[in-house]
């Protein structure tokens, strides 16, 4: 893994040199080069505590004479190193000149041995039952670094089992070895000090304070950072073990915050969703409500097929029938922000080839000043990149219902969005020509003369655009329903018809060559450009649109005002 290049010290690890950044956190730095120092109670998003005792190893400094203040030399050219009396726990030690570390000691295997022996000693044999096998540091630690066998012959202490600390995380308590992992993530990231230990030695419990419980919308977190089984998610709990289970990278719908998720399935079904690193965006953190959205996929109001006039028919007669409503005139688009930067850019083309009035549908969220944001979609800014948008849109289309109404416009081609939500009457709805595209069933799907079944993020690979103008992919988890194709194909076949080209099935990579030739903040990008961790595209072009966002974790709307004031 590469080093940044600035501020490095130079440290000795078992006798071997290293270069990593000054200050930076002893078990961080070895990270970066692929060594494992054991740990339990420390995560780098939280404060130190230090009181699990697993990353004890031995370290010293260079010797200097006292007189001179110079390095001591030993007779074969070596510094001499002033180790400490005993071991020190990794967690509290940063990176500093000279620093010397030994991890594999026979002194250090004996504290690991000691550590894990103690942790074991109450803890019950349930990892065939837990949910936490296949993840569990315990499990892993015991093996590499643990005694192999046990001491201990009295009776087992027993705690509470099944305890719900709130609706959605579940508490058995024999299994907590007390790193206070959760009890910092409340305490510092939601600011949420609800969960603490009470009673002393190996009687001590986690719980709840009186009268709360744990019910903020990132308790799940404290799922994902617990080393063991003690804290479990009430809605994957005994669901499906985690050796069977596809991860696919992601990204969170829920808001303009563009959280980096990690998608788990498992023969076309998906059973968790789980936060994915990226420090620029959300940490490792996500909220509860985001982890949530994959149930839409099997919600009983999926639309499955394509269908003219409510009968379901072949993707061609109903495409046929679009392209004749479409080449009619009289057009109007309602775009989504919850389409891809993809999505958008064909629509963009369909645009330009039978043109018409574009709008779009503010939806305004309820910012929490962490990870979700006052936009409560993931891709506005995508549209504004493709030229489908000038200037932010309102919560309704007042504007182009009134041109319905008249006459003006007799065909809409609607994305997503629900226009009896907007606003549009029963009969007004029965008296316009409607193609909906889209993933779930509503009024404007009732009344349609074309629907066209569109594919949620879970099912479909793409990019979004976040509030930061990081440019961010998803990638399919789990295949359609039968019978349905992604979004970027259907318009790809609708816009060959409508203009008469080729018909084609265009692929994220190939779009993606038309955007890069097309949109002047995107030269010189490229699909495989955009990485695992997005990137920041240059929003000069919008820096006087207004948009809702309010600072949250690593967004600052200020830095967007210092560059209007530039």
């Amino acid at each position: 893994m590469s080093v940044p290049a600035t501020n490095l010290v130079t440290i000795n690890v078992d006798g071997r040199d290293y270069q990593v950044p000054v200050g930076m956190n002893l078990i961080d730095a070895l990270e970066l080069f692929g060594l494992e120092i054991p740990h339990y109670c420390y995560h780098p998003k939280l404060t130190v505590a230090g009181n699990c005792r697993m990353c004890l190893v031995e370290t010293g400094m260079p010797m200097k004479d006292r007189q001179t203040n110079q390095i001591i030399i030993e007779p074969d050219g070596r510094m001499k190193i002033g180790w400490g009396p005993k071991p020190a726990v990794a967690c509290t030690t940063n990176c500093t000149p000279g620093l010397h570390v030994r991890t594999n000691t026979q002194v250090v295997k004996d504290c690991r041995e000691g550590v894990m022996e103690f942790l074991l000693i109450n803890h019950p044999l349930d990892c065939p039952i837990c949910d936490q096998a296949g993840e569990c540091k315990l499990q892993e630690f015991a093996t590499d670094y643990g005694r192999g066998y046990s001491r201990f012959v009295e009776e087992k202490n027993v705690k509470p089992k099944r305890t719900l600390l709130g609706p959605r995380v579940m508490l058995d308590d024999e299994r907590c070895i007390l790193c206070s992992r959760c009890v910092r993530f409340c305490d510092e990231i939601v600011k949420d000090p609800v969960l603490g230990f009470i009673d002393r030695g190996s009687y001590s419990t986690l719980t709840c304070y009186p009268g709360r419980e744990l019910d903020n919308n990132y308790s799940l977190n404290t799922v994902d950072i617990c080393p063991v089984g003690a804290l479990t998610s009430t809605d994957f709990r005994f669901k499906m073990r985690v050796w069977f289970l596809k991860p696919a990278p992601s990204i969170c719908t829920e808001s303009s915050v563009g959280v980096n998720t990690e998608v788990w399935s498992r023969e076309g079904k998906i059973y968790r969703v789980t936060p994915r690193d990226n420090n620029a965006v959300n940490d490792c953190w996500m909220s509860d409500s985001g982890r949530e959205l994959y149930k839409s996929v099997e919600s009983p109001l999926r639309i499955d097929f394509f269908a003219v006039d409510n009968g379901k028919c072949a993707a061609d007669k109903a495409l046929a029938r679009a392209t004749e409503l479409l080449k009619g005139g009289s057009v109007g688009y309602i775009g989504s922000a919850q389409s891809s930067l993809e999505e958008q850019f064909l629509l963009w083309l369909l645009v330009k080839t039978e043109a018409g009035p574009v709008s779009f549908v503010n939806h305004p969220g309820k910012g929490d000043g962490l990870l979700i944001s006052n936009d409560a979609t993931p891709n506005l800014r995508g549209a504004f990149l493709t030229g489908l948008l000038k200037e932010l849109p309102k919560t309704n289309i007042d504007d182009l219902r009134r041109k319905v109404e008249s006459g003006a416009i007799k065909t809409l081609f609607v994305v997503h969005e629900d226009l009896a939500a907007l606003g549009f009457s029963d009969d007004l709805l029965r008296r316009t020509q409607v193609i909906y595209l889209g993933t779930h069933a509503n009024l404007t799907s009732d009344y349609a003369q074309v629907v066209l079944p569109g594919l949620t993020v879970f099912e479909k690979t793409g990019s979004f655009v976040n509030q930061q103008w990081r440019v961010q992919r998803f990638f399919q988890v789990v295949p359609g329903p039968a019978g349905t194709a992604p979004d970027i194909q259907v318009l790809g076949q609708l816009l060959a018809r409508v203009s008469g080209n080729t018909s084609t099935a265009p692929t994220p990579e190939a779009i993606w060559q038309q955007l890069v030739a097309s949109l002047a903040p995107l030269s010189g990008w490229s699909w495989e450009s955009i990485g695992m961790q997005g990137r920041v595209l240059d929003a000069s072009a919008w820096v006087h649109v207004p948009f809702p966002e309010g600072k949250s974790k690593h967004f600052d709307p200020a830095a967007v005002t210092a560059v209007k004031a530039g």
